[in-house]
């Protein structure tokens, strides 16, 4: 997850520079080029890879990926173009997208009962705790964009043996769905159920045989068609929303926030700064809101995250003279917007089963990354138009309520839990 938070705060701190230097060619057209084309194949990772969690097992997924995002980081550093920048950007993406949907099913798979929001907030403080990182890097090494992506594919090369010796195999029933007890669906199915006769032994080993028969047969359908069977279709669309808007808020703040508190008038230093301080204030907000859902439901919690977070985003359009009042707003705008849409990852462990978790989780996270994609290309556009500051805060509070419309249209029972 810490490699992840570079990935999301290193181009960010790295197109200012290249903008006004105008190195490899960067001009506005090709920054967006650049953080876009990432975000692409972050997506497709998510999308396309992450699932293979649920059929081959966590581990190796995540290691491999690890392994393939490190080269393509590094192999940035030799790009001599445009073109070719963006190119190793979009195979890094391949790689780390698949790293988070399968790190969060990781941890969901091991939660004990009660603890699951909590747990997927702090395994994700991993990622802003690498955002900050990240910024504060570039505060030392700026003008001196390299040695960013140099610290970023060295870090992941030195984590892969670590990985390959520490990590533990999956759980068997995420592993497998022929070892997990098929999921109830909804007060409509338990309703049917009447008492039964007692049975032989012999009759109810055929019958837990017949069972697993029947699950092991689910496991050659598993993928998106298991998201289109009852009663997923609504939860799915809803989650999808508001992963779209989270992750448009997130990867749009990263990637243009120093752009845009510079063109409001802050210094350069000044706007990488409160980066920094936007993902100091996410790594607070995370153990605040995993606490929270995990004692009054993700639901609610998060659609209190969204709707602050509105709040907050069009109050930054507001030019703040005083610095300590500018860095408390920005501060306070970092606990809810980006721990707003790990509530979502959360939620989603929660709703779906484990053998279908790693799946929902890539699409939760594929389908945001749809959102990572517009958030910095609609910012980018609108930087070039030179309308960015104030324009660009009212589009990421226009999303944080569409998020909250989303997700007050999910239903509050799904295979038989609430989660209100």
């Amino acid at each position: 997850m810490v490699l992840d938070g570079f990935d999301l705060v290193v181009l960010g701190a790295v197109i200012p520079t290249l903008l006004k230097s105008h190195e490899l060619g960067f001009d506005p057209v090709g920054a967006t080029l650049a953080a876009t084309i990432s975000l692409v194949g972050v997506g497709l990772g998510a999308l396309f890879i992450a699932p293979l969690s649920d059929r081959f097992g966590r581990r190796r997924l995540l290691i491999a990926c690890v392994a393939w995002f490190s080269v393509f980081t590094l192999a940035v550093v030799i790009a001599p173009n445009v073109a070719l920048f963006s190119g190793f950007r979009l195979l890094a993406g391949l790689g780390l997208g698949a790293c988070l949907p399968a790190a969060l099913a990781y941890m969901a798979d091991y939660a004990k009962a009660g603890s699951g929001a909590s747990n997927t907030t702090r395994t994700m403080t991993g990622y802003h705790v690498g955002a900050v990182a990240t910024a504060f890097l570039a505060l030392l090494v700026i003008p001196n964009w390299r040695v960013m992506f140099i610290v970023g594919g060295v870090a992941g090369l030195v984590l892969v043996p670590f990985l390959w010796a520490k990590l533990p195999e999956s759980l068997p029933s995420a592993a497998s769905p022929a070892a997990e007890p098929a999921p109830a669906t909804g007060s409509a199915l338990d309703a049917g159920d009447t008492a039964a006769a007692p049975v032989s032994p012999a009759a109810a080993a055929n019958a837990q045989a017949a069972a697993a028969n029947a699950q092991a047969a689910k496991a050659e359908k598993l993928g998106y068609r298991s998201l289109l069977q009852k009663p997923y279709p609504l939860v799915a669309l809803g989650i999808a929303v508001a992963s779209f808007m989270g992750l448009l808020l997130v990867y749009g703040l990263n990637t243009w926030l120093p752009t845009l508190m510079a063109e409001a008038g802050y210094s350069l230093s000044s706007s990488l700064t409160l980066l920094l301080v936007l993902n100091l204030g996410a790594v607070a907000g995370l153990v605040l809101a995993g606490w929270l859902a995990d004692r009054h439901g993700a639901k609610r919690v998060v659609l209190l995250w969204f709707g602050v977070s509105a709040v907050l985003l069009a109050v930054l359009s507001v030019k703040m003279q005083n610095e300590i009042l500018l860095n408390a707003a920005v501060f306070v705008t970092g606990v809810f917007v980006f721990s707003a849409q790990v509530l979502v990852y959360a939620w989603v462990s929660q709703i779906f089963p484990a053998h279908l978790r790693g799946t929902a989780l890539g699409f939760s996270a594929g389908v945001g990354r749809l959102g990572a994609i517009l958030g910095p290309a609609v910012t980018g556009t609108l930087v070039a138009l030179g309308i960015a500051y104030p324009w660009g805060f009212y589009v990421f509070a226009a999303a944080a309520v569409l998020a909250v419309l989303a997700l007050v249209a999910v239903p509050h029972v799904v295979q038989g839990r609430k989660d209100a």
